[in-house]
C-alpha cells in the first residue's frame, strides 16, 4: 500500500504502554482490521511504560484471536528533544507541584501536538486513516492539550498540511477514570481488566515495585490517584 493509497479501516493507536492507551488499543482493534501502535520516548520520568507494550500487545492477542489477527507492527520515536525542552516533572526529577499558571508542573508543553503529528505523519507513510489516542477532558489534570477542541483543530491543521482525510479518535474523551474502568470490561471483559490492572503504567515516578487492587505504581501521583479513584468507583459500580 502506498502513501496515496491510504485505508480506511487501517488505524495507528498511540500506544503508550499506560491504562488509556491500553484500552484504547482494544477498542480499535475490536473496530479496524489492521491495527498498529506507536509510542514515544522522549525521556519521561515514567519510561518504563514502553516497557510494558509489549506483554500487552501479546495479552490483548491472547483475549482475542481477531485482536491479534489485526494487530500489526509497533512503532517507537524517540523524541529527546521534546524532553530537553520541557522544563517538567514528567521529564525532570522534580517534586510534582502545581505551577503559578494553575497547570500541574507534570504538563509537558505541546506534546500531544507533537505526538499527533508524528504519528500523523507515520500513518501518512503506512496508508493509515485512522488514529486513535487517550485524550480526555473528562477526568484528566487540565492539560490544554488534552481538550476536545485542541484535537478537532489538529486534526484540520493535519489535513489540510498533508493533504489527508484522517480521522482522529479519542474514544475516552468524555470518560471519567471508572467509566474507563468499564470499557475495558465492555471490549474484553475481566480479562483485559486483569491486564490492564496486572501489566500497564501509569505512575508518574516510574515505579513498579508495589501491586494495589488497580495495579503497580507509587499511589501518592496524581496518574496514580486517578487511576485507584477510578477503579474504586468501578469496583463499587459492579457490586451494586
Amino acid at each position: 500500500m502506498t502513501a496515496t493509497d491510504p485505508s480506511d479501516d487501517g488505524a495507528l493507536v498511540l500506544f503508550s504502554g499506560g491504562q488509556d492507551s491500553t484500552t484504547c488499543l482494544a477498542w480499535a482493534l475490536e473496530r479496524f482490521s489492521r491495527v498498529e501502535t506507536l509510542g514515544f520516548d522522549y525521556g519521561q520520568r515514567h519510561r518504563i511504560e514502553l516497557d510494558c507494550r509489549e506483554n500487552l500487545r501479546s495479552g490483548l492477542g491472547r483475549i482475542d484471536e481477531s485482536w491479534e489477527r489485526r494487530l500489526g507492527p509497533d512503532h517507537t520515536i524517540d523524541l529527546p528533544a521534546l524532553g530537553a525542552v520541557s522544563e517538567t516533572a514528567l521529564t525532570r526529577d522534580t517534586e510534582i507541584a502545581m505551577s503559578a499558571d494553575g497547570l500541574p508542573n507534570t504538563f509537558v508543553p505541546g506534546r500531544n501536538l507533537v505526538f499527533l503529528t508524528f504519528a500523523a505523519a507515520l500513518a501518512y507513510r503506512r496508508g493509515l486513516r485512522h488514529i486513535v489516542g487517550g485524550m480526555c477532558e473528562t477526568d484528566y489534570s487540565g492539560y490544554p492539550d488534552c481538550r476536545d477542541d485542541t484535537i478537532k483543530a489538529l486534526q484540520v491543521a493535519l489535513n489540510l498540511g498533508m493533504e489527508r482525510r484522517f480521522v482522529l479518535h479519542t474514544p475516552l474523551m468524555w470518560l471519567d477514570k471508572a467509566a474507563t474502568w468499564g470499557l475495558a470490561e465492555e471490549l474484553g471483559g475481566q480479562r483485559l481488566v486483569d491486564l490492564v490492572v496486572e501489566g500497564s503504567h501509569t505512575c508518574y515516578l516510574g515505579e513498579r515495585g508495589e501491586r494495589h487492587d488497580w495495579g503497580y505504581g507509587c499511589g501518592t501521583c496524581p496518574a496514580c490517584v486517578l487511576r485507584a479513584k477510578g477503579y474504586t468507583a468501578f469496583v463499587a459500580a459492579a457490586c451494586d
